[in-house]
């Protein structure tokens, strides 16, 4: 058996390329995922929808000892986890990190003591092995978009949710912070009527009452002809980055992701930054960004201000290859070989060892 630890939704989507994968292969999985109070009703529904074996835990304690009892073949991790010693000679561990974006922690993740980790591409290979040079790192690519790369992923209705599919499609995929959501203007879809607009936040934006007021924002938005609002339980991105002619986004590792697939992204540089990220505290702002936002600013065009998406948009729109070049040479750097077959070279390792 090999087993999937789900501590958010979001880590879902990167897992189930490699679930099915797996299961097409005759190989047994199941889930491990944590219960929550604000997210239950959403977890549920994916459970549901993809009819995953799960067992519920409340913590990680109670995934400890799931794992101490059942002793499975593997154990495959999104984030961190803070009993993952304790699990050597048991199991084997493995961390599939759940996004390619430029926040620090996809390096520093690699503390853990997992026994072994799938990275994107032999750049960030290197250099988590210059980290952690006793650690074992393997090249296997991003396992997520397999499907769209594959063909597999039909994407969305547009006519289904309002929308004019003879329109072009914008994707607004912004993270939760630092955000650009508090910047964008209160009736920015009505500028923008030429275009439809998919709304897919990231799922903290929704689901989290330190967030509320970006949740109404959104949902304002989402009240305009020509926009719309993926709903907490749509916690898959890849039906909206396959249905999107361009995404418009921030520092989300979404941005790296449609780079990905050879389609124009907008940068936005506007961020709306809480007072302790502000003046003499702005380290904290760097501290929890990567020297790889820097790196990698070149696979977008930027919009420095709000003023300036409208533009930026309808040129990258009118001329989509202008940045081809540059997305190729950083998506090899930041999500390795695209080429649908990264789920596949996972399991060939997973099954080998």
């Amino acid at each position: 058996m090999i087993c999937f630890d789900a501590l958010h939704p979001y880590y879902l989507p990167q897992y189930f390329p490699v679930m099915n994968e797996l299961r097409a292969r005759g190989e047994q999985v199941h889930f491990v995922v944590y219960k929550s109070v604000e997210q239950q009703g959403v977890l549920d529904a994916l459970v549901a929808k993809y009819q995953l074996p799960v067992t519920w835990v409340d913590n990680e304690e109670q995934a400890l000892a799931f794992y101490l009892a059942k002793k499975p073949t593997w154990v495959i991790f999104g984030n961190t986890f803070e009993h993952a010693e304790k699990l050597k000679g048991i199991c084997r561990t493995a961390l599939m990190q759940h996004g390619i974006g430029p926040k620090a922690c996809y390096y520093t993740v690699s503390d853990s003591e997992f026994d072994v980790r799938f990275v994107e591409g032999q750049y960030r290979l290197n250099r988590l092995q210059q980290m952690y040079p006793t650690k074992q790192f393997i090249d296997t690519g991003y396992a997520k978009l397999d499907p769209i790369i594959q063909g597999v992923e039909p994407g969305l209705d547009l006519a289904a949710l309002g929308l004019d599919p003879t329109k072009p499609t914008l994707l607004y995929a912004p993270t939760f912070y630092p955000s650009s959501i508090e910047k964008m203007a209160k009736h920015w879809p009505a500028e923008f009527s030429e275009y439809n607009i998919l709304l897919k936040p990231h799922y903290f934006s929704l689901s989290k009452p330190a967030y509320k007021k970006q949740k109404q924002l959104l949902e304002h938005w989402a009240s305009f002809d020509n926009a719309y609002l993926a709903s907490a339980e749509q916690a898959n991105l890849l039906p909206f980055m396959a249905s999107a002619d361009l995404l418009i986004s921030d520092a989300s590792s979404a941005l790296f992701e449609f780079a990905a697939l050879d389609k124009p992204v907008v940068w936005c540089d506007f961020y709306h930054l809480r007072w302790s990220y502000r003046g003499i505290f702005k380290f904290r702002f760097n501290q929890r960004m990567d020297e790889d936002l820097y790196r990698y600013a070149g696979v977008a065009v930027h919009a420095k201000t709000y003023k300036m998406l409208k533009s930026v948009v309808d040129q990258q729109i009118s001329e989509p290859d202008s940045f081809a070049s540059q997305r190729a040479q950083y998506t090899y750097e930041l999500a390795g070989n695209v080429d649908g077959r990264c789920s596949e070279r996972i399991v060939n390792f997973l099954l080998s060892e």
